[in-house]
């Protein structure tokens, strides 16, 4: 009796190729019930435009002002005393880049969950939420009260330090190439404390070209494959 070893070999490479699929598929399921993954790359890149624009917009109104003063000069009166017009528009500008992205952003969420048959409200969904809305919430109360008190210049290296806390805390829920995300966002902001002056320039590379950074690597790396 003759023994094929050319139909053994054959069998063997067929049924590692089986297992390595199946351990493939069972690696995809435990990162599918242990992270979010409806995070989607178009989200950051469009975020990020529209940072850019809500940035061009403050720096319009700064350049319409007389004068040469440091931007956040500007949110005093000559009495030393809280512009409150100024600190209004500034106001609306950041909650119009906020609304904006947040709508965006869920609406791509929700776009590419529905096409890939997930679910976005799952217990992992709410983690990410929490684990975001606690740093950033915090660090909107105490932007307010740094200006509370007329320290206007640290905003917008508090909001990119605060943001970048917060990606990093939400990365374990998500994916892990989130982190580098807050990582750079925490670089820019402390950058943006020591040249104060400059901060909305270090606030507009944070908000606005690292996330369209981020967001082309993202989805040429891990969507458009």
């Amino acid at each position: 009796m003759k023994f094929n070893f050319a139909t053994q070999s054959t069998f063997t490479m067929s049924n590692t190729e089986e297992q390595l699929a199946a351990l493939k598929d069972i690696q995809k399921m435990m990162e599918r019930s242990s992270r979010f993954l409806s995070l989607n790359g178009l989200s950051g890149i469009f975020v990020g435009l529209i940072a850019l624009a809500g940035a061009w917009v403050a720096y319009l109104f700064i350049g319409s002002k007389e004068g040469n003063l440091p931007y956040f000069e500007y949110a005093k009166n000559d009495n030393g005393e809280m512009n409150i017009s100024f600190l209004s528009f500034f106001l609306a500008d950041a909650l119009s880049v906020l609304f904006l992205s947040l709508m965006v952003a869920t609406w791509l969420t929700l776009r590419k969950a529905k096409r890939e048959g997930e679910k976005v409200w799952t217990a992992n969904g709410r983690r990410l939420m929490w684990n975001m809305v606690i740093p950033l919430g915090s660090g909107g109360l105490f932007c307010i009260i740094m200006v509370g008190h007329g320290y206007a210049g640290m905003v917008a290296p508090a909001t990119l330090v605060f943001y970048g806390l917060s990606l990093i805390n939400a990365s374990k829920y998500t994916f892990e190439h989130v982190k580098f995300l807050g990582l750079v966002q925490i670089f820019l902001g402390l950058l943006a404390g020591i040249f104060i002056n400059h901060g909305l320039l270090f606030w507009s590379l944070g908000f606005g070209v690292a996330h369209i950074l981020y967001g082309i690597i993202a989805y040429f790396t891990f969507e458009k494959r």
